[in-house]
């Protein structure tokens, strides 16, 4: 591994370890056990390395796509919107790295890229389902949006107490379940799970 994946890989253990505050090039380089001043040699300051580790965040979320289990269009994007929520919650440093435009730099190449990568896998499934007669005038990009901010929302609400404290939700699936029934129906929530 050279010095620049080390620095981005230690960076996202760094994250995950001690979470987003404790991601700093100085800590980061004493983690990596190189000299303060080396993550500079490869990354033009701090927004560029974590840009990276965000970067990580999104293929990983990505490649969860690739493991959704064989079955019809509807419950394939159930699961990815599972999927969703079950990334933010197991890496919740990750997760809000992610999202975090105050310190990661959002036009960075690769981080768009594989930002785009996700909402391009989420627009798909959503396609797929359109061809069932779900929704089929509306573009599916917009509804891939929509679904996204509800699952982001939901997410972040969940991890920042702002609804894992309410006494009406005992766990996240509960506003799941009614998030999902808004777009989908009622009868569609037992193919969620």
């Amino acid at each position: 591994m050279g010095p620049r994946q080390r620095l981005i890989t230690t960076a996202a253990a760094l994250l995950a370890e001690e979470g987003v505050q404790a991601v700093t090039l100085r800590g980061i380089a004493k983690a990596a056990g190189v000299s303060h001043g080396a993550p500079l040699r490869h990354f033009t300051g701090r927004a560029q390395l974590l840009s990276a580790v965000a970067a990580l965040g999104f293929v990983e979320l990505r490649e969860r796509g690739e493991h959704l289990p064989e079955a019809p269009p509807r419950a394939r994007l159930l699961a990815a919107c599972h999927g969703y929520l079950d990334f933010a919650l197991a890496k919740p440093a990750m997760f809000e790295l992610m999202f975090r435009h105050d310190l990661i730099d959002a036009r960075d190449r690769e981080l768009t890229s594989s930002n785009s990568a996700v909402f391009d896998f989420f627009a798909d499934l959503i396609a797929d389902v359109q061809l069932e007669g779900w929704r089929e005038a509306t573009d599916p990009r917009l509804l891939a949006a929509s679904l996204w901010a509800s699952l982001h929302g939901l997410a972040g609400l969940w991890l920042w107490g702002g609804l894992s404290n309410a006494s009406f939700a005992e766990s996240i699936e509960v506003p799941l379940a009614v998030t999902l029934d808004s777009y989908f129906g009622t009868s569609q929530l037992s193919a969620a799970r």
